[in-house]
């Protein structure tokens, strides 16, 4: 009995595939909103009216980066949890994808929470005429919590290796 629930446990574990193949399906719609942004960046740019180019630059930026965190998520995680990825004479190249750890995997994310949150403060100061000052605070403190979050998990996460 007891080896067959080990068994059945051990095979759970490709229920997490699908998961996987459903974050690639998400993975797409980045792709289309990356190149929606783009064409809307480029129309602005013919019609020459008033755009912020930076700001257009850092939300292309802001999905390229959630991309690759998906990306990040999707291969280590099958990796990790489900089983090995054989990328054959590729494998050198992409090693370092395949051996992040879950703990590594929500620095980064949390990291990615702090920046694409600064981005959006950002957006928020060159428009300050459609957000209140109380709002502008919250959005302030919201950032710096995510900013002290993505350093305390850092610090941790070295902590951890030693």
């Amino acid at each position: 009995m007891e080896r067959f629930i080990e068994r059945v446990l051990l095979a759970s574990r490709w229920l997490l595939a699908p998961l996987y193949l459903g974050l690639a399906v998400l993975l797409l719609f980045f792709v289309a909103e990356f190149f929606v942004e783009l064409a809307d960046i480029v129309h602005a740019v013919v019609a020459q009216t008033d755009l912020h180019l930076t700001l257009a630059a850092l939300r292309l930026i802001d999905l390229v980066l959630v991309a690759s965190l998906i990306v990040m998520v999707m291969i280590s995680g099958f990796e990790n949890f489900v089983a090995r990825i054989e990328l054959g004479e590729h494998r050198e190249g992409l090693a370092w994808l395949t051996r992040l750890d879950t703990g590594s995997i929500k620095v980064k994310i949390m990291g990615s929470i702090a920046v694409i949150s600064g981005i959006y403060l950002l957006e928020v100061f060159f428009t300050l005429d459609g957000f209140a000052a109380d709002k502008r605070l919250w959005l302030v403190i919201l950032h710096l919590t995510f900013v002290v979050t993505a350093v305390l998990l850092a610090v941790l996460d070295r902590l951890g290796e030693h």
